[in-house]
């Protein structure tokens, strides 16, 4: 059952909290595992390791989550005896963690109330205990271990709208104390528990000592279930459950029973009780307090200022002869007090203030450290994205119309104008960047995938990463997320060649694989190479002719290699689960296409391929050419503009079936006239006294004409074809500041048009 409540205290709003940090910490620690060399393991790694499961299962502890705080206590005890260098890191330590990880993903997730099947974890919890106690292989399967706890719902009410109690077991009386309290009332609500609860059991006796209540039950629940319901009403290192008949106390209540003189291996024991966590915390049963000499509640030292980590661990200031050594000291001070007649709290009254001022600090840290961060939704960002684009708009229909005003007779006006132009620029720029997530985001997924396939085709293969800082628009970066891993695990199937094969041609057993990411203009240029096989010009040849896709010996290089993306072309020989059914490349090319990128192929047989995709920055808001043809305005995309000039008829050269070229520094250019694509009619149809625009895309240039040029200004993107229709060679539409529609051209699709 797990506690959603403590002293009328709701939990539940911060689970979303808690399963986002679990699952950055998961994502944190299997890039670690992925990144660990076992032959030279450096402390720090394993630390930060061990630092991941750690802060998951103090969060899965807190909120009652069982199963995941069983799991990752299981890993952290592994972990712990590594980083002491009790045992020596080894593949199938890596292998079990990294499996473990996979099914906190998932216990996390049915938690989460995302639903599927609850992950199988006592085989895993088996293995690691194995592992950790120096075994190569686990011993024999355990009797099969209970359910994983359900997601936390409320639990069946009974009478007085308290949870049911479960089962019954067998028959059994204890003791139950509570407190110290200093209001003893606070324990009246236990009685109303059996009054209410039916087949919790009952009360058949009770006594107040000083400042504890004792009761004497009858019940057949558990010790967890009765101290689940007790802490409804009573912090739980308050409660302390102990057979009638005087022996020792349940391990759920041992904490509580701690003395000054515990030996540094009790201390280690009651901390794992603990679940790592603050003595006190929520959810931890160790006790903030220890009974002194006198019965008195004192501090409970070692467990502050060791962090909850176990004395010795790397990290934690307390080493088991200190920890020792300050319990000794702790002992001698109390006997010491006693003798002189003080009261036996004054003893450490300087050792509480000094550890009471190093506690501040921490958390003063530790507040400085969450405030610079801000969890926000993302409809939030959204809407307000969308209130931006309008907001530029609106200033560009007032620079439109403040065009016409005389600058002396409005001159602080046209002032303001150029401000709020300024400044909407600005904002716009940092609402953007909200949006902006960096690509090692994406390429943080393919460390783990890249290695499990690896392993399945039998090869060895590196990943290596560039650019990981370089960022890109929120939906760009989830829509990208796909193409990019079937370019991923393309590479490592066709490209990257079995170990043999590969140092039979001279080349390091070890493939390679690069993933970059850079700045180019107004786009994003992201590369995914290998140094495998390459693509094989006559291979594609004849796959295609078998195919019955058309091409022909004469085709150049570059177009052979666009034939991959023909819809069910495959190179396989043999269909696997990998690929070889020739759906993948074409998908790839349309999903990048649908975002408004281009994808480019240069490739070396025997040396290797590439592949780089083209993107825009954002969909949302983007920098534009204004031209106008006629009586229409188009907008080009700023990042595809190379150049503009004023062209001579001289220039322009006719060719077969009516093309046109005009010549450029020596070079010839293909020519788009935009008023007979579009059917504009322009005013003047020589071209003597027309202007080109030279737009570049997919490595190739045209020349478009047009009438004039406007301007450059930011463009609001609106999808034409969900309002619309999809209209050939445009790829949107934006709204003018004088509230007239004006198309965005489809740069790509004029190049495509020409080659064709």
């Amino acid at each position: 059952m797990a506690d959603t409540a403590t002293d009328g205290f709701d939990l539940t709003q911060f689970y979303q909290i808690f399963f986002e940090e679990a699952g950055e910490n998961l994502e944190q620690m299997e890039q670690l595992l992925l990144n660990l060399d076992v032959e030279t393991v450096d402390d720090e790694t394993l630390n930060a390791i061990f630092r991941c499961a750690h802060s998951i299962k103090g969060g899965a502890a807190t909120f009652g989550f069982e199963d995941v705080a069983e799991l990752t206590h299981q890993m952290e005890s592994l972990l712990d005896k590594l980083r002491r260098h009790e045992l020596k890191a080894t593949v199938p330590m890596v292998d079990v963690l990294l499996e473990s990880s996979d099914a906190l993903k998932g216990l996390l997730a049915r938690h989460q109330g995302l639903g599927g099947e609850p992950p199988e974890t006592a085989g895993l919890v088996a293995r690691i205990r194995a592992l950790a106690s120096g075994q190569a292989e686990p011993s024999p399967a355990p009797p099969p271990a209970p359910a994983p706890a359900p997601a936390p719902t409320p639990a069946p009410l009974g009478a007085g709208g308290m949870p049911a109690a479960s089962p019954p077991g067998a028959p059994r009386r204890l003791r139950a104390v509570i407190g110290p309290l200093d209001r003893l009332e606070l324990a009246d609500p236990i009685k109303d528990l059996f009054r209410d609860i039916a087949g919790l059991g009952s009360i058949t006796g009770e006594r107040t000592e000083g400042q504890l209540r004792i009761y004497e039950i009858d019940t057949t629940s558990s010790d967890d279930e009765l101290l689940d319901l007790f802490s409804f009403h009573v912090a739980r290192e308050q409660i302390r459950l102990e057979p009638l008949d005087g022996a020792a106390a349940p391990a759920a209540a041992a904490p509580a029973m701690a003395t000054p003189n515990e030996t540094p291996e009790h201390s280690r024991d009651v901390i794992e009780e603990g679940y790592g966590l603050f003595a006190g915390a929520p959810g931890s049963p160790v006790a903030a307090t220890r009974p002194d000499a006198s019965g008195a509640p004192a501090p409970a030292p070692d467990e502050v200022h060791g962090y909850g980590l176990f004395p010795g661990a790397p990290g934690n200031p307390v080493t088991p002869s200190e920890h020792a050594a300050a319990l000794q000291a702790e002992a001698q001070a109390l006997a010491t007090a006693q003798q002189q007649g003080q009261p036996a709290s004054a003893a450490a009254s300087a050792d509480a203030r000094a550890r009471e001022a190093a506690k501040q600090a921490r958390q003063a840290a530790n507040a400085q450290l969450e405030t610079t961060t801000l969890r926000v939704s993302v409809s939030k960002i959204d809407q307000l994205i969308n209130q931006v684009g309008e907001l530029v708009i609106t200033q560009a229909m007032l620079a439109q119309y403040s065009r016409d005003l005389d600058a002396t007779l409005h001159q602080q006006l046209l002032a303001g104008l150029a401000d709020l132009e300024r400044n909407t620029r600005d904002l716009q720029e940092s609402v953007m960047s909200i949006r902006m997530i960096p690509m090692s985001v994406v390429f943080s997924r393919f460390p783990r995938m890249l290695r499990d396939l690896a392993t399945k085709l039998g090869k060895k293969v590196e990943l290596v990463t560039h650019g990981e800082a370089t960022e890109l628009d929120k939906g760009l970066i989830e829509k990208i997320t796909d193409p990019l891993t079937h370019l991923v695990r393309n590479s490592c199937d066709h490209g990257i060649e079995p170990p043999a094969e590969r140092i039979a041609k001279g080349k390091p057993e070890v493939g390679t694989i690069t993933l970059s990411a850079a700045h180019q203009g107004g786009s994003i240029l992201i590369e995914v190479r290998d140094d495998g096989r390459g693509l094989s010009r006559e291979k594609l040849l004849r796959k295609a002719r078998e195919k019955g896709i058309p091409c022909s010996d004469d085709m150049s290089d570059q177009e052979v290699w666009q034939l991959i993306f023909a819809p069910g072309f495959s190179t396989a020989e043999v269909v696997t689960d990998v690929s070889g059914r020739g759906v993948g490349m074409d998908v790839v090319k349309k999903n990048i296409a649908a975002l408004g990128g281009t994808v480019e192929i240069d490739s070396a047989e025997g040396y290797g391929m590439s592949v780089k995709v083209r993107l825009p920055l954002t969909l949302a808001i983007m920098d534009g050419m204004t031209v106008r043809v006629a009586d229409e305005v188009y907008i080009l995309p700023l990042s595809s503009v190379v150049e503009s000039f004023q062209v001579e008829s001289t220039s322009i050269n006719t060719v077969a079936q009516s093309a046109q070229l005009v010549k450029v520094r020596d070079e010839y250019m293909p020519v788009i006239a935009l008023d007979e694509l579009f059917q504009v009619p322009r005013k003047t149809s020589d071209g003597a006294n027309g202007i080109m625009v030279v737009i570049e895309s997919d490595g190739a240039r045209v020349a478009l004409m047009v009438d004039e040029l406007l301007g450059q200004q930011q463009v609001v993107i609106k999808n034409l074809e969900a309002n619309y229709r999809k209209v050939p060679n445009v790829s949107g539409a934006t709204i003018l500041g004088d509230g007239s529609v004006s198309l965005i051209l489809d740069t790509s699709a004029l190049v495509r048009r020409v080659r064709t």
